[in-house]
């Protein structure tokens, strides 16, 4: 191989190896539930919606999930009636579930739990709050669903001690995608479509696994109103398959050009 093309294929997997090692925040997938519907095939938003599983870009299906199994409130702004505080305990306006405007610890565990994702957590538009949360298991990547779509979240990864690990990450509105329905709770007045965040752990700066999550927002979060699950299985990551292909359409394109040549 000539030096110049030697110098070409190199750099060409440099971009690969480059793009691979690129940060990709909040990857996108497709929620996967079960309701009650009306004749017209309609999910009724006021009902328990159930999560049944996720579906990757990559068509891998997940629904081994591990639900919240504690709450530590850190910090939360006092309800003191009204739209006042920050974080309380929501449901669907006829789902089962817990709902509290004071929360507990409990009634966060509770909310968080299941797979019931009209059991969310509300949180006042202006209302400051910070939640440790502990799952049932280990996990490698989080998926999260946010009410109205027009919130932020801000997370850190906690240890098997609840220690905080890893660095923060701030989920922001613009990223959400679509999940596919919508849910009306006691607080508001309609429906309210819902959007979806995935988040591996490398997202985090942290590889393995993590146990926990700290949740937390201010009022430029904007009232973030949410359910999280956790998964033991790993989410690839897409870029580093971009970065392959990449290296190998330019070695490709290199030997078609050397092949013209010599013709």
């Amino acid at each position: 191989m000539k030096v110049h093309q030697f110098v070409t294929s190199l750099g060409v997997l440099t971009i690969g190896l480059a793009l691979s090692g690129s940060p990709v925040q909040a990857f996108s997938f497709t929620t996967n539930v079960s309701g009650t519907y009306d004749a017209q095939g309609n999910l009724d938003s006021t009902r328990d919606i159930f999560l049944d599983s996720v579906t990757l870009d990559n068509g891998q299906t997940i629904n081994n999930f591990a639900l919240v199994k504690s709450a530590q409130i850190v910090q939360n702004d006092t309800w003191s009636g009204g739209n006042t505080g920050a974080a309380s305990s929501e449901r669907g306006d006829n789902a089962a579930g817990q709902k509290a405007e004071l929360a507990t610890n409990e009634s966060i565990a509770e909310s968080l739990g299941n797979r019931n994702l009209n059991n969310i957590i509300d949180t006042e538009d202006v209302g400051s709050f910070k939640i440790n949360l502990m799952f049932e298991q280990a996990v490698s990547s989080l998926f999260f669903w946010e009410r109205g779509m027009n919130s932020d979240l801000t997370i850190q990864g906690l240890d098997s001690s609840g220690n905080l690990v890893g660095s923060l990450f701030k989920l922001s509105r613009k990223t959400q995608q679509s999940a596919g329905y919508s849910i009306d709770t006691s607080e508001i007045s309609g429906a309210q479509a819902v959007g979806s965040w995935g988040v591996k752990l490398s997202d985090l700066g942290l590889t393995g696994s993590i146990f926990g999550l700290q949740v937390s927002a201010d009022k430029s979060h904007n009232g973030p109103d949410f359910k999280v699950a956790g998964s033991s299985e790993a989410v690839p990551e897409p870029t580093t398959m971009a970065g392959i292909a990449l290296a190998g359409a330019g070695l490709t394109a290199m030997r078609r050009r050397r092949r013209a040549k010599q013709s």
